[in-house]
């Protein structure tokens, strides 16, 4: 059985003369009628293979000549130091067998967005995606690291929900056999609470479904949720978690993965400050301040911050910014009012610095349930509907708090990219549900 190694495993000063066999995929190819030139990818990089004529078997040269791009092959040869070749290191041909001859890769000179959208299953393939994927999945390790190293237990919750959290006019209906009144969840959070009663503290990753009607490069119908709920939490606890948490996965991406930033072009030094300073902090009515004074942006108290009041203030600061202390009327029932000053409540969100908006919303938890009934009424729900999340009130309540993270926000941040399609495999918009 042939030993195979992976690219960056050869490229290394101590290989340099020995004899490996590899396999993968032609990335490029080009040739003369005494040479061919193929770079072979495999998940680790990329190595030029060199096929010399005279040196090769009439197969293995005629191999050599048929393969297209992405066509995939086996190879054997010699390592051999090249300053000028990918990786600094290039491979002599002495065997090359094709597995599959590709045929004309479809992805060549259109790259348009809406082509690469439509070839998404082949586009996964670039360097770039392949990158982005490879981040991706750190963030995900990540992300599990942090709340197992702080105790917290994985839990699930149903993707069928018979309620909404978030709103409303944002729910994915579906058809339950018989029944109607059945989403896709939106959060976890209601499905969670009942079960800090019995873990304390718990999160998930797990994917959500928002149906807003938005075509910007931020928004996603479908993405993953990171969230996190704990019992005994103050405000305080949950704010301290979500500042650790962005800290942890961006020192976790900065030490595991250069070699992709490098690929995407991201500058790391836009990064250390995350990790590096504390993050800003202010309230509501002191960012209506700052954008007054610095923008002479007037926003009437009450409003809610919209994308382009966020983006003015994240280009102040290199760090997130934690926002504090929301006006009552546009933040969810379920978020605990302030005593000091009751229009305003116990919410929290992250905003990203340049420009790539809300990473974390969170908030400590209203306890009192005849609130809570009264602000499902004030937003025309029915609390009769909610009764399973209100006997977590009634019987042995304790003050708690949580927060959602949504990981193709950050992971779009990190790699700097141009829109948050490119964070996820395969992105759901409201404009496109395929391939």
């Amino acid at each position: 059985m042939t030993d195979y190694l992976h690219i960056k495993d050869v490229q290394k000063p101590e290989m340099e003369g020995k004899e490996v066999s590899l396999r993968g995929w032609v990335y490029r190819t080009r040739g003369s009628s005494k040479m061919q030139f193929i770079v072979l990818r495999d998940v680790s990089g990329i190595i030029q293979c060199t096929t010399i004529q005279k040196e090769v078997d009439e197969k293995t040269w005629k191999s050599a000549e048929e393969l297209y791009v992405e066509s995939s092959f086996t190879v054997k040869g010699i390592v051999r130091k090249d300053d000028r070749a990918p990786g600094g290191y290039e491979l002599t041909v002495k065997e090359l067998e094709p597995i599959c001859i590709g045929e004309p890769f479809p992805i060549a000179k259109d790259l348009s967005p809406e082509f690469l959208a439509d070839q998404r299953h082949l586009w996964l393939r670039s360097q770039k995606m392949s990158s982005i994927l490879k981040i991706r999945s750190t963030v995900f390790d990540a992300i599990h690291e942090y709340f197992r190293s702080q105790k917290f237990y994985e839990y699930h919750s149903p993707i069928f929900q018979a309620v909404q959290c978030e709103g409303g006019s944002s729910l994915f209906s579906v058809d339950y056999f018989e029944e109607k009144g059945v989403f896709l969840a939106q959060t976890w959070q209601l499905y969670a609470e009942p079960a800090i009663f019995a873990l304390e503290k718990i999160y998930t990753i797990s994917p959500s479904f928002r149906a807003e009607k938005s075509k910007t490069s931020r928004h996603l119908t479908e993405y993953w949720h990171a969230e996190m709920e704990g019992a005994w939490f103050t405000f305080e606890d949950v704010i301290l978690h979500g500042e650790q948490l962005i800290k942890y996965i961006v020192k976790k991406v900065i030490e595991e993965r250069q070699e992709e930033l490098k690929i995407l072009d991201r500058d790391i030094e836009k990064l250390k400050p995350c990790i590096e300073k504390p993050f800003v902090r202010m309230t509501y009515s002191e960012s209506l301040k700052i954008l007054k004074d610095k923008y002479k942006m007037k926003i009437e108290w009450g409003k809610d911050l919209r994308t382009i009041e966020e983006d003015k203030l994240s280009k102040l600061y290199d760090t997130p910014i934690i926002i504090t202390h929301y006006p009552l009327e546009v933040k969810a029932f379920y978020m605990t009012q302030d005593e000091e000053d009751p229009r305003t409540v116990h919410g929290v969100d992250f905003i990203a610095p340049e420009g790539y908006g809300e990473l974390i919303g969170g908030s400590e938890r209203e306890s009192d349930i005849e609130k809570i009934k009264q602000r499902l009424i004030d937003q025309k729900e029915d609390p009769k509907q909610y009764e399973f999340y209100l006997d977590t009130r009634k019987y042995g309540s304790v003050p708690h708090g949580g927060f959602g993270l949504g990981v193709e926000r950050i992971i779009a941040w990190i790699c700097g990219l141009d829109t948050i399609k490119d964070a996820i495999p395969f992105p759901r918009t409201m404009t496109r549900y395929k391939p």
